[in-house]
């Protein structure tokens, strides 16, 4: 249970740093880096905790 709140919270995070725009259309190197961050940290919980293809 624990893995999948842990999933919703970094897709989240993951979604929303990607996706933010500032005011003038473009994206901010902060909100850029840490989504990759916990997009990482998503693609790896999903592959190897819930998938076990790893």
């Amino acid at each position: 249970m624990i893995d999948w709140i842990f999933l919703l919270v970094t897709g989240l995070i993951a979604w929303h740093a990607l996706t933010h725009r500032n005011e003038d259309g473009g994206n901010d190197i902060g909100h850029l880096l840490f989504g990759a961050i916990a997009l990482l940290f998503f693609v790896r919980v999903l592959f190897v905790d819930i998938l076990q293809l790893i």
